[in-house]
């Protein structure tokens, strides 16, 4: 399978690009048992407080949310170690890319392809991930939705990418892991490969996607 007059692929950032469970991974011995729970409960209440700021009309930046999120993840497993939230914070600043971020991203440039982020991170986040991971020098845009200060799926943030590449949204490739913003980008107009690692089924949500994948290695073939 193939998709037809792609001439730029776009990628979502946190759960696509970077394993955003890798920091409470780090640290997992000091918080035993609750380990998987805190790491759950933070990226979940993460993504809830995105939609809900962008609802409310209250937007802070993604780390903002982000801390947010994590006291809230730490109180609620009785955890009150100041140190190790700390620690959390920061090892989130630098998360592992997974190994076939790299691997996509250098593919879909030999082939001559425009490449971006497209992400509810803040600049300085993104600026961070990027640099650690070794994938800046592979992508041609890195943008965030501070330009335009909500969060995804508002049509807004899809729009940043059809601006800063130039092309219609149909030429356009977006990968995400998250089912909610592959179907928000599908909606938009893009064509949409979910990224599927876990084997979830999709969200009952407008959207056509376009087709789905188990590993970033499938896109540089799925745009040929």
């Amino acid at each position: 399978m193939t998709l037809r007059g792609i001439t730029a692929c776009v990628f979502d950032a946190y759960g696509t690009l970077f394993d955003v469970h890798a920091p409470v991974g780090r640290v997992a011995a000091s918080l035993g048992d609750g380990a998987d729970a805190v790491s759950k409960m933070w990226r979940d209440k993460q993504l809830q407080y995105t939609w809900l700021r962008s609802l409310m009309g209250a937007h802070a930046d993604f780390r903002t949310v982000t801390e947010e999120a994590l006291d809230y993840a730490l109180a609620a497993n009785g955890i009150s170690n100041r140190d190790l939230r700390d620690q959390l914070l920061d090892l989130y600043m630098r998360l592992d890319a997974y190994p076939d971020a790299r691997r996509c991203l250098e593919a879909l440039k030999a082939a001559g392809k425009s490449t971006a982020i497209l992400s509810n991170g803040s600049p300085e986040m993104l600026d961070a991930a990027t640099a650690s991971a070794g994938l800046r020098d592979h992508l041609d845009h890195v943008l965030s939705v501070e330009s335009v200060g909500i969060y995804k799926p508002d049509r807004r943030v899809y729009q940043l990418a059809v601006d800063a590449l130039g092309v219609e949204p149909a030429a356009i490739c977006f990968v995400s892991m998250n089912p909610w913003d592959a179907s928000g980008a599908a909606y938009f107009g893009f064509q949409v490969a979910r990224l599927n690692r876990l084997g979830v089924p999709p969200d009952n949500l407008p959207g056509t996607l376009a087709a789905e994948i188990r590993t970033l290695d499938e896109v540089p073939p799925l745009v040929a």
